[in-house]
């Protein structure tokens, strides 16, 4: 007698679920231009912790020549 096959099916995450909600919500165009803006905001935030980074090297660097 051969056992029944199993089916694994994912869960979906919840990043899933409120792509899939947003996509009922909003057009397309709408929808776009929200990734574009949280693209930018990322963006943003990796160019603040670069220069923050940077801003630190040089401190660093001044303080050992005095």
């Amino acid at each position: 007698m051969q056992a029944a096959p199993v089916r694994a099916t994912a869960i979906p995450s919840v990043t899933d679920a409120l792509r899939a909600v947003e996509s009922l919500l909003m057009s397309s165009g709408q929808r776009t231009a929200r990734r574009n803006a949280w693209t930018s905001v990322l963006e943003d935030r990796r160019r603040a912790k670069d220069r923050f980074e940077a801003e630190r090297v040089l401190g660093e660097a001044t303080s050992v020549r005095l």
